[in-house]
């Protein structure tokens, strides 16, 4: 049997505040396996991007274990392992777009022709073919969250982090960017693990739905997606949906009621 990508055993996190302490996350176990997409939904303070954060080593655990790739987060970060897409495009305003993409590849000095090679590569990617000349501020917001996405994809790690990336978008682009980053999923076959308030997006994404409960944040039901992996935006309007995402409503509404 495979090791899981991403294996949680009995993770707690308590920050320490001059209020005193704040207990995050509670007895989190869960495992994550190659090519898995899976959200993570609950209510706001429950402890999904400090989770999320914890599989990038930018949160450390104070209880139980955590390994990405069979290594310490620290050790997965310092490998490369992940691309992290935060809420925020966060692109550099006097970088252009392929300069901002760039920018992971610099720093890890790829030869100039293999990072030119990658941004053409992502950008197709993305559908942002042909922008890469163009400022962040000559792009939809939608566009400049591919950007984002093109970037994180630009080194070609395995496990691609996604924080509400499409939060602050309309209903309209947040649509499309669903059914894009599906084909994007399908044509890397990267482990995504992504974070959301929307049961809609939650459960058109995912292979596995995540919900967890308000603070200390704990996994409250964790539902396996019978959907099929090729999924049409009217896929929404099929009993099969409908009843999945009932499930995870019911699961908020225990988590609230617990």
């Amino acid at each position: 049997m495979k090791k899981p990508v991403i294996d949680a055993q009995n993770v707690d996190l308590t920050f320490q505040t001059n209020d005193g302490p704040v207990h995050a996350l509670k007895d989190v176990n869960l495992q994550i396996n190659k090519g898995d997409f899976v959200s993570f939904i609950g209510p706001s303070g429950c402890g999904k991007t400090t989770f999320l954060r914890c599989i990038a080593g930018l949160e450390t655990p104070t209880g139980g274990s955590l390994t990405v790739n069979g290594l310490t987060p620290e050790e997965a970060r310092k490998s490369r392992s992940y691309g992290y897409v935060f809420q925020a495009a966060g692109l550099y305003p006097w970088r252009t777009i392929a300069g901002n993409i760039k920018l992971p590849l610099e720093i890890m000095d790829f030869p100039k022709a293999e990072m030119d090679k990658r941004v053409e590569k992502v950008l197709d990617l993305v559908d942002l073919k042909g922008f890469g000349k163009k400022y962040p501020w000559q792009l939809s917001g939608g566009m400049q969250q591919r950007a984002s996405i093109a970037r994180a994809l630009a080194f070609d790690a395995e496990i691609l982090l996604m924080d509400e990336p499409f939060g602050a978008l309309d209903e309209i682009v947040r649509d499309k960017l669903n059914e894009e980053l599906l084909k994007l999923w399908a044509a890397t076959n990267k482990t995504i693990g992504f974070v959301t308030h929307s049961i809609p997006e939650a459960v058109y994404l995912s292979t596995k739905i995540v919900v967890m409960s308000p603070r200390p944040g704990r996994i409250t039901d964790v539902i396996e997606s019978p959907l099929p992996k090729e999924r049409p935006l009217d896929i929404r309007d099929t009993p099969e949906f409908i009843e999945i995402a009932h499930r995870v409503r019911d699961g908020l509404r225990a988590g609230h009621e617990a």
